[in-house]
């Protein structure tokens, strides 16, 4: 609750290198003028002349601009003298790996927007952080640590965490949206998308699922939370039912059990809004530990469950890349995470969109071939499931039918750094099966 005291108190400014200038990138850049003795020393970006007209679109001045330096490889800006705090935000789980074990390697430290790096290998590059006296921290501001920050705070104050998650707009049939008609979806058309610069397939991976499964299982391995054995449910649900919903099955509620991540829809299943939705926020659901402490639920006006026992707590937005300085700040001046994976309690697993042919490539996170389902770790490393940060450029070496889960098998052989990252990581941090 001091960053700002402590960054005016500081002798010299917390110097940053940012490696990725897409939209959450510009989001941080457009605060960073008005943070005092917080400085962006240099930029990298597979095109820095359009990083430099995206720091001139937030509003940065001509005397900044020249002061930054701009250039096309996170390994030149990770090297650079005087960055302190290296800002991961390519979204490719390869790139962040390399760059993140680089910075690592630089003892410099890392904040990780790229949660699909995170989850394909977190838990291992956090612990590398550890030993090597540096952070390595998720992103505020991203729902992770903003969801890691409410788990903290309950179970500081003694609350044990049932639940805890963000919310999205989700029908069952997002499953098998494409980039061809994700615009539909989202109320634009193709030409209003491609206007404003928007990604069809980044854009999809935020409907079908496979950016909510990859937010939970990083929730998960940073809180020492579950994911749902089926896969996340996406229960319909506003804020004043959180307490209600996201309850154990035993008390009445949704969950298979206790300590759980999960996403609440702002849609019914008929399609019909959800009342006082929470499409841009977060929650966690605790439990009172005494009877009293259920008494004192009620005196102060908690929303709970018919029983009184279950509360919630919620942040109803994130501000994503405008929040990003607090993990920075937290790293420089307190040499703290902002949320960090520790366990590799959840994995993220490939899912075929429709029936795949033997020779087809697959494309990814929100592509034309699969999404990302939310696995428990021991599910996943049983059944040799695919991890979907892995599901790129890869080749079939047989046909997937639709709705079934990718094995290693079923693709031609990898190899390659985020390959071997992410064996290390199953190695050291296998779950108790």
């Amino acid at each position: 609750m001091n960053l700002h005291a402590l960054l005016a108190a500081r002798a010299t400014p917390v110097r940053v290198g940012l490696i990725g200038a897409g939209k959450f990138g510009s989001m941080f850049l457009a605060q960073v003028p008005g943070i005092a003795n917080l400085e962006v020393a240099a930029i990298a970006d597979l095109d820095p002349d359009r990083a430099r007209a995206a720091v001139r679109a937030v509003g940065w001045d001509e005397a900044r601009v020249a002061a930054t330096r701009f250039v096309d490889s996170g390994a030149a800006l990770i090297g650079m003298d005087g960055v302190e705090v290296v800002v991961e935000a390519t979204g490719s789980p390869a790139a962040g790996i390399a760059h993140a074990r680089a910075a690592i390697a630089a003892g410099k430290h890392i904040v990780m927007v790229n949660v699909e790096a995170d989850v394909l290998a977190g838990p291992l590059l956090a612990a590398e952080a550890r030993a090597a006296g540096v952070v390595y921290s998720m992103a505020y501001g991203d729902q992770p640590a903003l969801v890691a920050e409410l788990v903290d705070w309950a179970r500081a104050s003694g609350f044990r965490v049932v639940a805890a998650g963000k919310g999205t707009k989700y029908l069952p049939a997002y499953h098998e949206v494409t980039p061809d008609d994700v615009w539909s979806h989202y109320g634009l058309t193709p030409e209003a998308a491609r206007a404003a610069g928007m990604n069809p397939q980044m854009f999809n991976s935020f409907l079908d699922g496979t950016k909510s499964a990859i937010e939970m299982a990083a929730i998960a391995n940073a809180c020492g939370l579950d994911v749902p054995s089926a896969g996340l449910a996406f229960p319909p649900c506003g804020v004043d039912d959180l307490p209600h919903v996201l309850r154990p099955r035993a008390a009445g509620g949704s969950l298979e059990r206790a300590g759980i991540a999960e996403v609440v829809s702002c849609l019914e299943r008929d399609g019909r809004p959800v009342f006082r939705d929470l499409r841009w926020g977060v929650y966690v659901v605790f439990e009172a530990p005494t009877d009293y402490a259920a008494s004192c639920f009620a005196q102060y006006g908690l929303k709970t469950d018919a029983s009184g026992q279950y509360a919630a707590m919620y942040k109803p937005y994130h501000l994503i890349g405008l929040e990003l300085s607090i993990s920075v700040l937290s790293a420089a001046l307190r040499g703290e995470p902002t949320g960090q994976s520790r366990e590799f309690r959840a994995d993220v697993v490939s899912v075929a969109k429709r029936d795949l042919r033997q020779g087809e490539m697959l494309d990814g996170e929100g592509g034309y071939t699969v999404w990302g389902r939310a696995m428990p770790a021991a599910d996943s490393l049983r059944a040799g499931a695919l991890p979907i940060g892995l599901a790129h450029r890869v080749a079939l070496r047989r046909g997937v039918a639709r709705g079934a889960v990718l094995t290693w098998d079923d693709v031609a052989a990898m190899d390659g750094p985020a390959v071997q990252a992410r064996r290390e990581m199953e190695r050291v941090f296998t779950p108790a099966r």
